[in-house]
């Protein structure tokens, strides 16, 4: 798969190449890769394909946390490529750009944090992440005054649509952190002119002093326009669309299912049992593992039978740390009062586009 997606991506980029006259001056092969992998031979294979589409003069590298444990296990020692680092913003730089040069050949270790990070990311039920200006100039500051580089990480804030927002861990799988949509990062474009105002100790004032030429001018501030109020319309409700669902694309399973195991990716995935109700006393259902979050509803009870649709959402999936292998859906069987639910129904709603209708390829199991 690598092969043929860099066999299309990188011929695409080498007439970009900067001894092409073009702007690129390194290509990165792996990001963060010692923080959920080890595998010498895949890098290694990366190198070789890279070198087969862009040549040996670009500078290759990789980036990495700033520990040794992570640099060992996500670069390759020597000149092969050049390993670079990222630490937290107020991290001390110094042990870390003098660990960076263990894994560089002799001579060939520039200091540069490739991902200095500006701001950082929110999770759902956080407050927005702010990172003060005079904080970040004094990090940009110690880094610059080791003669070292850095990326601003972000540059610019931006977005991304539907599900594909991402989400972390911390301990275990277990404490899970769904990200907001947008990655703000304190967009640092929009906030220079401000910041620039502010002090000599903004971002644009440390570069200004470290730097022997002229750095650019202020882009203008270009006038912001407000939209007022978006009303939004309800469209239909999440049940209605149960009942136009074609029969032929409900999934039949003795035990549930994941949501890859039905072809969707993201969205929600809706499952059905039917369970015997015995009277007006309370039941208990529960289950181990559900990703990422499971609404159960009570559906046509009687004191023969009813149902249990329980809708199961994506909220994102892990992108960083060793927990990638991220399924959705109900992972592991469903008790109720102490017994397994059998003879499941599963209907994926991926959300894909409100307008159209559900488009369920037939898939049994």
């Amino acid at each position: 798969m690598i092969d043929r997606w860099w066999g299309n991506l990188l011929p695409k980029i080498a007439p970009f190449l900067y001894d092409e006259g073009g702007p690129i001056v390194m290509v990165q092969i792996e990001n963060e890769y010692g923080s959920y992998g080890d595998d010498k031979a895949y890098l290694r294979h990366l190198v070789t394909v890279a070198r087969r589409h862009l040549g040996d003069d670009v500078i290759l590298y990789t980036t990495d946390g700033g520990t040794r444990e992570t640099l060992e296990k996500g670069t390759i020692r020597g000149d092969t490529v050049f390993s670079a680092v990222d630490f937290s913003t107020g991290d001390d730089p110094r042990p870390i750009f003098k660990l960076q040069k263990e894994y560089n050949a002799p001579g060939k270790s520039p200091p540069l944090s490739a991902e200095f990070y500006t701001g950082w990311l929110t999770h759902w039920g956080e407050n927005i992440a702010n990172t003060g200006a005079h904080f970040t100039a004094a990090a940009l500051d110690r880094i610059l005054s080791l003669k070292g580089s850095a990326v601003l990480y972000m540059a610019h804030g931006g977005t991304n649509f539907g599900f594909y927002n991402g989400a972390n861990t911390g301990a275990d799988e277990f404490d899970y952190k769904p990200d907001l949509t947008s990655m703000i990062m304190m967009h640092q474009l929009e906030n220079l002119v401000m910041w620039t105002m502010q002090s000599s100790k903004t971002l644009r004032g440390v570069v200004k002093r470290h730097s022997a030429a002229s750095i650019p001018s202020v882009p203008s501030n270009n006038e912001k326009k407000g939209y007022n109020m978006i009303q939004l319309q309800k469209n239909e409700s999440l049940f209605d669309l149960i009942d136009k669902i074609d029969p032929i694309g409900v999934v039949e399973s003795e035990n549930p299912t994941s949501m890859e195991s039905v072809g969707q990716m993201f969205g929600f995935l809706l499952y059905t049992s039917a369970y015997a109700a015995k009277g007006p006393r309370r039941q208990y259902v529960h289950t181990k593992l559900e990703h990422d979050r499971a609404q159960v509803f009570i559906s046509c009870p009687s004191e023969d039978n009813g149902g249990r649709p329980t809708y199961v959402e994506n909220m994102g999936r892990i992108n960083y740390g060793s927990h990638l292998f991220d399924q959705k859906g109900i992972l592991s069987p469903v008790y109720l009062d102490g017994n397994i639910l059998k003879s499941w129904k599963m209907v994926a709603i991926p959300f894909q586009n409100l307008n159209e209708v559900l488009d369920i390829n037939p898939h049994n199991q």
